[in-house]
């Protein structure tokens, strides 16, 4: 799909599945490299960031085959590559994960820069440095990394502690497990898809100490055993299907959940006005006014998720009073202001934070997506606008986002995807 048309005003309701992380599944295809055997994988989304990740694989000569059951059959014994090829790292910053498995099990990696959202700056500058700490040769040129090492050497490495870096702190634990000696990373990420890999990579044999936490203990090992894993749901879909239920003042299920990796959501949606209430591995949300305003501010996990920014903008712009929504992560993760002031949402932008002032209601218009999680924010913002809207950049939301479309119809909402217009058949018409 490359376009969504929204007719907007109708209260989800019903229940909603969710499916596997797309963030967390990611480093779990990369970690599959490590192995010189079969890792069974399930729960894995069906999405186009996903299907690169595969095609990457499949380019370095592992096999990668999904079972009729679901599962992931990956085989890291064939690789018989260590260079990525730049048309797909260029669609996707998560391929660059492939890098330190290369690195660590084959002692040479040559990996393009990534590409990915237009979210702002995320340099790989952490990565490259752990590499050399490990004591890789690394060289940039051309935008392309090409790091070497007979074999790598446990060492102690310090993180920011104010980003715990997501991708550096992957690609670095995936290196740690294959390197001589131990390595000790400190201000490690905790998200919970970081650590699901922890787990995943245990389960193969890796010797992890501190799973969870900001420090960790990595012993390196001589090789790891193939494993059967199954990635966890994926908490960014689920919290956008609950904020889309809070935005239509409807009654929204969602299964399955990890409730711990919502609590930062649930708790501003409750702030909000909502009904929130967790029964094992399912939340439900009611909502039958008119949001309250609240402040948020994005952090690293525990924190309130970045990717979940935009979607919370959406609500601040038609509740109740003013809000300050403050983005520490990302610097561009504002991209969807501008869209949403064409529907008619009264936001100003300054100084990495975003302040609203509620309006009582969006109004459809035609806008573009500009990253994953911004085309789902203006999905959301279709959802509760008065008339149609229609989203150009589709596209990117389907990198992200498993069948969207399907799921909100199944919720009641009026939602269709289309093809994207093609602007030469709109120039014929203007031939003689």
């Amino acid at each position: 799909m490359a376009r969504f048309r929204i007719t907007g005003g109708t209260p989800l309701e019903g229940t909603a599945s969710v499916s596997g992380s797309k963030n967390g599944s990611l480093p779990l295809l990369a970690a599959a490299l490590l192995v010189d055997d079969e890792v069974v994988l399930h729960n894995i989304p069906a999405i186009s960031d996903i299907k690169t990740m595969i095609r990457m694989l499949r380019a370095l000569g592992a096999r990668a085959e999904f079972r009729e059951d679901g599962g992931l059959v990956i085989d890291g014994s064939s690789v018989n590559s260590v260079s990525a090829p730049y048309d797909l790292v260029r669609r996707m910053r998560g391929s660059f994960y492939v890098a330190g498995p290369l690195l660590a099990r084959f002692g040479e990696a040559q990996v393009p820069l990534p590409g990915g959202c237009v979210i702002g700056s995320r340099p790989v500058d952490f990565h490259v440095r752990g590499f050399k700490a490990l004591g890789a040769e690394v060289e940039e040129k051309y935008g392309v990394m090409h790091a070497t090492a007979k074999r790598l050497r446990g060492t102690r490495i310090y993180m920011d502690p104010r980003l715990r870096s997501v991708g550096a702190t992957v690609n670095l634990m995936l290196a740690a497990s294959l390197a001589d000696g131990k390595t000790v990373i400190e201000n490690a990420s905790r998200e919970p898809e970081v650590v699901d890999c922890q787990e995943f990579l245990a389960a193969c044999g890796a010797r992890i100490d501190g799973i969870g936490t900001t420090t960790l203990e990595i012993t390196g090992v001589d090789r790891l055993h193939g494993a059967e894993w199954s990635a966890i749901p994926d908490r960014m879909e689920a919290g956008t299907y609950l904020i889309a239920g809070a935005l239509t003042r409807g009654d929204v299920t969602i299964e399955p959940v990890e409730p711990d990796h919502l609590r930062m959501v649930t708790e501003m949606l409750q702030q909000t006005g909502c009904s929130v209430e967790f029964s094992d591995r399912r939340v439900r949300l009611r909502m039958d006014s008119r949001p309250l305003a609240v402040d948020v501010m994005t952090a690293p996990y525990p924190g309130y998720p970045t990717d979940l920014q935009p979607n919370t903008g959406v609500l601040m712009s038609i509740a109740r009073g003013a809000s300050v929504v403050e983005e520490t992560i990302f610097d561009a993760r504002f991209n969807y202001v501008d869209e949403l002031l064409r529907m008619g949402a009264d936001v100003r932008v300054m100084e990495g934070a975003a302040i609203f002032k509620g309006v009582p209601q969006l109004f459809g218009a035609p806008v573009v997506a500009t990253d994953i999680r911004a085309g789902a924010a203006l999905i959301l913002a279709g959802l509760c606008a008065e008339g149609v809207t229609e989203i150009s950049g589709g596209t990117l939301v389907d990198r992200g986002y498993e069948d969207i479309t399907a799921k909100l119809r199944g919720l009641g909402a009026h939602i269709e995807a289309l093809p994207e217009a093609d602007p030469d058949a709109a120039d014929a018409e203007c031939l003689p």
